[in-house]
């Protein structure tokens, strides 16, 4: 036997009020960045994937989600390309800062849809 309803109800996912401060809140917020000075950009998307980042692995560490255990450390590693652009390090426009927000919010999805198809929902 699992632990399923004891996991689900410990998974913040599971919560649409944790779950939109948690994720839908910082997305927007990404989303919205683009729309002001590079500098500004800059912080709003590191600010937001250090948010995302850690409700993932705190997620995880509540209720073994499976794909938290990816995305967590996926949301903290996008923090690099992030700075670099953001410090002029590589010359971007704003096309090169959509594609990494899609790259971001696309790379998530792809971890979580892969990770939970391949091990379940909580592993």
């Amino acid at each position: 036997m699992t632990n399923t309803p004891i996991q689900t109800s410990r998974d913040w996912l599971g919560s649409m009020h944790t779950n939109l401060l948690a994720w839908w809140l910082p997305h927007a917020a990404i989303l919205a960045g683009l729309f002001v000075p590079v500098s500004v950009r800059a912080l709003i998307w590191i600010i937001g994937l250090i948010w995302m980042g850690t409700a993932c692995i705190l997620n995880a560490r509540r209720c073994n989600r499976t794909h938290c255990r990816y995305t967590g450390p996926y949301y903290l590693a996008m923090i690099v390309p992030v700075f670099v652009l953001g410090m002029g390090i590589v010359s971007a426009g704003i096309y090169g800062w959509i594609s990494l927000g899609v790259f971001i919010v696309g790379g998530s999805g792809l971890i979580w849809r892969a990770t939970e198809r391949t091990w379940g929902k909580f592993s």
